[in-house]
């Protein structure tokens, strides 16, 4: 009984997003699918190994799937990234986490794209979207408003606020929260059934990310920006700090947690592999 699903879970993809609720798994695979659709020609093909685009703990209880690909060399895109994991808690719930990053390389300084939700129970999820800026904001007014104030993303912030189930979201982490642009939506749903949280999802949280995705593209991957050398040196520097924080504090603790240390020592080289390929 319990081979059966393994089987059928090794066979599925990133975009199947499996143990999801539709409207969920229809947020990822939209998103996803938008990118690529777009910026299929400026990343190359995802090459990670069979055991780290899906892997498992040694009980089952853990499952996940990694999705990398790297930007060509002539493409402002550094990689974008996708994960999936699901786990069954000890207190006999589950856990679903799912994340999609689009970063840029140091040919543009143009904010990166990050999103993820984590979905502890049916009717609880914590949502996570942010167009991560590489830029002090208060020495460059001009970078705020080209990215934040020209591009009306706090109107899309402000669309999820008026929802009765939304809460402000405080990350325990303060380097997280240091990330933060003044538009990042962070915030817990907690609803009163799941057909509830599903409706969320589709109606309230699926187009206002739709819209950050979209502005995202327009604005920040297929727009040519100027930088200097000296500025691309100082954005280099910067990405890899914030890259090896997202391997190290963000994923490390989790992976290790859910999928012990073979596994995730495995998938974190895969990770530092694509990461800090350019």
């Amino acid at each position: 009984m319990a081979e059966g699903p393994k089987k059928a879970i090794r066979r599925s993809t990133f975009m199947e997003v499996p143990y999801l609720s539709d409207p969920h798994r229809n947020l990822m695979v939209d998103l996803t699918s938008t990118v690529e659709t777009r910026l299929d020609s400026q990343l190359l093909p995802c090459t990670l190994p069979e055991n780290v685009r899906y892997f498992e703990n040694q009980n089952g209880t853990s499952h996940a799937t990694l999705y990398l690909r790297s930007g060509i060399s002539s493409s402002p895109i550094d990689f974008l990234s996708g994960i999936w994991i699901h786990s069954e808690l000890p207190t006999g719930g589950e856990l679903n986490i799912t994340s999609l990053a689009m970063y840029l390389n140091s040919s543009t300084d143009a904010p990166n794209f990050t999103m993820d939700l984590i979905l502890s129970s049916p009717t609880s999820l914590i949502l996570y979207l942010n167009l991560l800026p590489r830029k002090d904001l208060v020495l460059h007014p001009d970078y705020l408003n080209t990215f934040y104030q020209d591009t009306e993303l706090e109107t899309q912030r402000q669309l999820l606020d008026k929802i009765p189930e939304v809460r402000p979201y405080f990350s325990p982490s303060l380097y997280v929260r240091s990330l933060l642009s003044p538009t990042a939506i962070m915030v817990r749903i907690e609803a009163e059934a799941a057909e509830r949280m599903e409706e969320i999802i589709r109606e309230h949280v699926h187009p206002v990310a739709k819209e950050a995705l979209r502005i995202w593209m327009d604005q920040c991957a297929c727009v040519k920006r100027e930088v200097s050398q000296t500025e691309r040196d100082y954005l280099r520097k910067r990405d890899e700090v914030v890259k090896t924080n997202t391997i190290e504090a963000d994923l490390a603790s989790s992976l290790l947690r859910l999928f012990g240390p073979e596994t995730a020592d495995r998938v974190q080289a895969a990770i530092r592999a694509v990461y800090f390929s350019t």
